[in-house]
């Protein structure tokens, strides 16, 4: 009985061995998992709605702030600096006192022309009543016509001469108001370039700089293939400038064109313009470089999408569209100009439709997706 059990054992071993053996080298169906029903899982994507806002025509450039006023201050006259009455980099007013020159050999002029005029007051009131009494003494034929002639020659001459000097005595005057240097504009005084016990030259020394900082000038060129264009748009009234610091985008300034200059460089084909900001911040600074955005004009009723919505095709750009059935579908489109972090389609798609903003690597014609965040349709 024992040897029948035995037997019965290594039976139903061996036979389950060799089953086993049978479903791995034959590769029975019934010995492998099943896949799972269906095709590809659907793709995850975020997805945002086109929409119709105002856009903006625009040319970007690239300027430069320059001084709305700019002032080399030097002496009128020469003679030794005793004042200096301002601080480097200081704001200044006009008729601000900035240095002082030595008067003393300014007012010992003075002085002297001023005795040189009395002088001559006396000896024309004396040739006066000189010629008074020659007129009527060449009545009664006392004097000869020669002496009334000499007469009234030399009363003319006295009274050049007391003119000639009126007019040293009114120069040494301005020449003791040139002694106080003062502030021809408002604006922010610079280093100054002489100090006190300096000697200075009239017409020639520089003395300091001023740059009048509000308003401030905006200096730009455009291509000459966009004059036509500018120009068109300065006389319909619409164009306006903004002005913004490359390294601090959001704190773009409006201002306006106040100049077209009146010909083409023939060296770079480009036309200069400037503009007028209002900059009493002091947030531009003459010599500092800007980002000039000429804003053409504004235009009503533009499709809209996030400009990361757009993807490059071979020959033309293209959307991924998701229609009511969550499949995607490939849309070919034109686009206009940037609008912030959303950009213009022109053609191809209208306003309302649904498309990919990320999400699209990998995406295909007529692939499922699965919407797994939707942006709400942000305003342009």
């Amino acid at each position: 009985m024992k040897k029948f059990l035995l037997c019965l054992n290594r039976f139903h071993f061996r036979g389950a061995a060799l089953f086993l053996s049978a479903c791995v080298f034959a590769g029975i169906p019934a010995c492998k998992k099943a896949p799972p029903a269906g095709g590809k899982p659907p793709r995850p994507v975020i997805v945002e709605q086109s929409v119709l806002g105002d856009s903006i025509e625009y040319i970007d450039e690239i300027g430069r702030c320059v001084a709305y006023e700019r002032v080399m201050v030097r002496p009128q006259v020469s003679g030794l600096i005793v004042g200096i009455h301002f601080t480097d980099g200081a704001d200044v007013k006009k008729g601000d006192l900035l240095f002082t020159i030595d008067s003393r050999p300014f007012q010992a002029k003075l002085d002297q022309v001023g005795a040189f005029l009395s002088q001559e007051k006396a000896k024309a009131s004396f040739d006066l009543a000189q010629l008074a009494r020659n007129q009527k003494l060449i009545e009664r034929q006392v004097v000869s016509a020669q002496d009334l002639d000499s007469a009234r020659s030399a009363e003319k001459s006295s009274q050049a001469l007391m003119q000639a000097a009126q007019a040293a005595l009114e120069q040494a005057k301005i020449d003791i108001d040139y002694c106080s240097i003062r502030s021809p504009i408002d604006g922010r005084a610079g280093k100054r370039l002489v100090d006190s016990g300096n000697i200075v030259t009239a017409n020639t020394t520089n003395l300091l700089e001023i740059q009048r900082q509000d308003p401030i000038y905006a200096e730009f060129t455009i291509p000459e293939n966009q004059l036509c264009k500018v120009r068109d748009f300065i006389a319909r009234g619409t164009l306006s400038i903004v002005a913004s610091m490359p390294e601090l985008p959001d704190r773009a300034r409006k201002g306006k064109l106040d100049f077209l200059d009146s010909g083409v460089k023939s060296d770079s084909g480009t036309v200069l313009l400037r503009a007028v900001l209002e900059n009493s911040d002091r947030m531009f600074w003459p010599g500092q470089f800007v980002q000039v955005r000429i804003v053409l004009d504004t235009v009503k009723d533009s499709v809209l999408i996030p400009a990361d919505a757009v993807q490059t095709g071979v020959d033309t750009p293209f959307v991924f569209v998701v229609g009511p059935e969550e499949t995607a579908s490939v849309r070919n489109i034109k686009t206009g100009q940037k609008q912030g972090d959303k950009i213009v389609v022109t053609e191809g798609l209208a306003a309302g439709e649904t498309v990919v903003v990320f999400g699209q690597l990998g995406l295909s014609k007529g692939a499922k997706v699965k919407i797994v965040e939707k942006n709400p349709a942000a305003k342009p």
